[in-house]
């Protein structure tokens, strides 16, 4: 397994070791202690698994409170994945990223707690599945606009198609309206 850091202090890409054959592959996508010398969490309280059709854009979501770290994963499809730091002290506060994540190049991401997090569906469609470090707790969910033009994300969106949003998501805040992290989450 190996742990690649980003532009991003915090958020790390993950890359398995396959294993593969005539037979097909085997990897580990999560091991405690690997993850620990990498200076990742190691216990998760919960396992999300999604399921989203061709031209989906799912996000930007984070929770204010009882914020979650994930870690990220393609089984099947591929996503544009995209993360915006919202820790306002962090010298990469309102930076985004964004990479791709595939069944094929089985790439992971490590999202920290401060981040909101959204991807956008490439094929015709994804199964994503995460790890969380804290429960799903509706109420202190937030949603960034996906679009917001400070953030100037360039969505890998093909011209003159129009994602599938949410009514939510289609209601985020702005950047400079939203609610952000104005101190440490450890």
């Amino acid at each position: 397994m190996q742990f690649e850091p980003t532009s991003i202090p915090d958020v790390v890409i993950i890359t398995p070791t396959v294993f593969g054959d005539d037979r097909g592959f085997f990897m580990e996508t999560y091991q405690a202690q690997r993850f620990g010398a990498a200076g990742l969490p190691f216990i998760y309280v919960q396992d999300n698994h999604s399921c989203s059709l061709k031209g989906t854009l799912r996000g930007l979501h984070y929770q204010i409170r009882q914020p979650q770290g994930k870690v990220v994963r393609v089984l099947e499809g591929e996503i544009y994945d995209v993360v915006v730091d919202l820790r306002r002290w962090s010298v990469s506060f309102s930076q985004w990223l964004g990479i791709e994540l595939s069944a094929k190049n089985k790439k992971q991401i490590w999202i920290p707690p401060g981040f909101a997090h959204g991807f956008y569906v490439l094929g015709e469609m994804a199964e994503v599945a995460y790890k969380a470090t804290d429960y799903y707790a509706p109420q202190w969910e937030r949603t960034l606009l996906w679009n917001d033009p400070t953030l100037n994300i360039p969505w890998p969106i093909p011209k003159g198609q129009t994602p599938v949003i949410s009514p939510k998501d289609m209601q985020g805040t702005l950047l400079s309206d939203i609610e952000v992290y104005e101190q440490d989450i450890k």
